[in-house]
């Protein structure tokens, strides 16, 4: 089976995700999308008439996020009509799974050239939210619809999941505090020395001025007594009338003796943002034909699905089946990036594989930095490539968790 190869990774810095707030709120997913693509374009001297296929994430796909964002994005980063486009949803996986997707494509022989990533422009999502409401629509729960499905498999609210398996194993608030504001000052490091440089890309407005340049979101003010002072926010969440049952209900049908209070806040859960990434991915035929010089490739890629009702518990178990695709140890692995979607989440992770936390998340996670959610996946792994070549570490593992109880992973190496 031939090897797939990446040649390049780019992203968007991340802006704040609230409608009217934030510096790329007023802007059309598809630009965010267009502007990694032309980069990658324009970096690598790309012509696109040979790209077999660009494969997008994106895991709201209404309103200005349909329409196939992958097809119309390249169309407007000027590729060549040629060049085909899908777009995707694992919901927060997304952003892994269409690199995962691209490699396969790649390794099977069947393409040379495609090029994968996601968009996510949470303000637009947050602002669809707030029609509904609005409107007096309630929200629903991640449940599938079909009651019979839904007893079996019910499922809640990734929130107030993250709070009930802090509960169920043991983890405390302080410890969750703490790892945010790890993550805080190792984004803070990361920024001041330019460890974001070589990926990061400036979005621009229509009149050609820049929109942003620069990470929005982090907050290198933190400290564990502001963190310890913020109110949780899913107690509310939790027993919110869905109309017959709470998000609280769902859980205890199928963990009865399992009780929890928040200690989940704006601190330690990932940060509302809106962002994009693209990651090239050749043959090594089409990267010597090209002239590409390839960065890294692809040792293996795994997807997992686990408990749907606590959600979050996937990425443990996804790690250990791509560790084992690629005939590699806990101890191989130089980088892990995984997704600081609630601080718990990765407090697990770290605790169930017995990890070296010098070597997870060195730049911060998505509680300092944000988590667009169809993008983040394709971000981590353009980060942890960028890593593994500031350092000279070999392997970087890349995992998160999705909605559905679901985690890909991907072990990716520096060449």
């Amino acid at each position: 089976m031939a090897e797939a190869y990446i040649i390049d990774a780019v992203r968007t810095p991340r802006g704040i995700g609230k409608p009217g707030k934030g510096a790329l709120s007023h802007l059309h997913p598809q630009q965010l999308a267009a502007t990694v693509l032309k980069a990658i374009k324009d970096r690598n001297h790309l012509d696109t008439s040979t790209v077999d296929d660009v494969i997008w994430s994106t895991s709201s796909q209404y309103g200005k996020q349909g329409g196939d964002l992958g097809r119309m994005a390249a169309l407007a980063a000027g590729y060549d009509i040629s060049a085909s486009g899908t777009t995707l949803d694992r919901f927060c996986g997304g952003g892994i799974t269409s690199v995962n997707l691209a490699t396969a494509s790649v390794m099977s022989g069947m393409e040379d050239c495609v090029i994968a990533g996601g968009t996510e422009m949470m303000s637009f999502t947050a602002a669809h939210g707030a029609e509904q409401a609005n409107a007096g629509i309630k929200p629903l729960g991640m449940g599938s619809g079909n009651a019979a499905l839904d007893a079996i498999h019910p499922q809640s609210h990734q929130g107030v999941c993250g709070d009930a398996i802090a509960a169920k194993e043991g983890i405390g608030r302080e410890a969750l505090d703490a790892l945010a504001l790890v993550s805080q000052k190792r984004a803070a490091v990361a920024i001041a020395e330019g460890r974001f440089a070589k990926s990061v890309v400036p979005v621009y407005n229509d009149d050609g001025t820049v929109a942003l340049d620069r990470e929005e979101f982090p907050r290198p003010e933190t400290t564990i007594e502001g963190l310890s002072s913020l109110k949780a926010s899913f107690d509310g969440v939790a027993d919110f009338d869905l109309g017959g049952t709470t998000f609280r209900q769902q859980i205890k049908r199928r963990y009865p003796d399992l009780e929890w209070k928040g200690v989940h806040h704006a601190g330690n859960s990932s940060g509302v943002v809106d962002g994009a990434a693209a990651i090239l991915i050749t043959s090594p035929a089409y990267a010597e034909k090209h002239g590409l010089k390839p960065r890294a490739r692809v040792v293996a890629y795994a997807n997992q699905g686990d408990d749907p009702t606590l959600m979050l518990n996937a990425p443990v178990p996804a790690a250990k089946k791509v560790l084992a695709k690629a005939g590699l140890t806990v101890e191989d692995i130089d980088l892990w990036e995984i997704n600081e979607a609630f601080a718990v989440v990765a407090e697990k992770f770290i605790r169930d594989l017995h990890l070296d936390r010098a070597k997870v998340n060195v730049n911060g996670g998505a509680m300092a930095l944000g988590h667009p959610i169809g993008a983040t996946g394709s971000i981590l792994i353009g980060t942890v490539l960028d890593e593994l070549e500031r350092t000279g570490g070999r392997y970087g593992l890349v995992t998160m968790c999705a909605a559905g109880g679901m985690a890909p992973a991907i072990i990716i190496e520096r060449l």
